[in-house]
């Protein structure tokens, strides 16, 4: 089977991070300090461990060749985006949105 796309694991990685360097210094928050308003909330520390295959895997099973990852915190797919940063964004004048990983 022939590879459409190679993923860059650096480049993943610092994408990753600066995403949620920014969601965490921009975030509109709810006045507590907190960024994640509900996900996993009995866990106490969210991790999501995604393998470059995984993720490669999904976007080729994927209808369009994307995938979307959630950045807001408030997808009821987490960690797939949802669009609700859409709703998020009109209510705190934010503009977060999904890390996006295509073919």
């Amino acid at each position: 089977m022939d590879v459409l796309f190679s993923l860059d694991p650096l480049s993943i990685t610092v994408g990753i991070g600066i995403g949620a360097i920014l969601s965490i210094l921009l975030a509109g928050g709810n006045g507590s300090g907190q960024i994640n308003p509900s996900i996993m909330k009995s866990d106490p520390k969210v991790v999501n461990i995604c393998s470059l295959k995984d993720i490669e895997d999904s976007v080729l099973k994927s209808d369009k060749g994307v995938v979307a990852y959630c950045r807001c915190w408030r997808s009821k797919t987490f960690p797939y985006c949802d669009g609700s940063h859409v709703k998020h964004n009109k209510s705190t004048g934010d503009n977060t949105g999904p890390l996006v990983i295509k073919t």
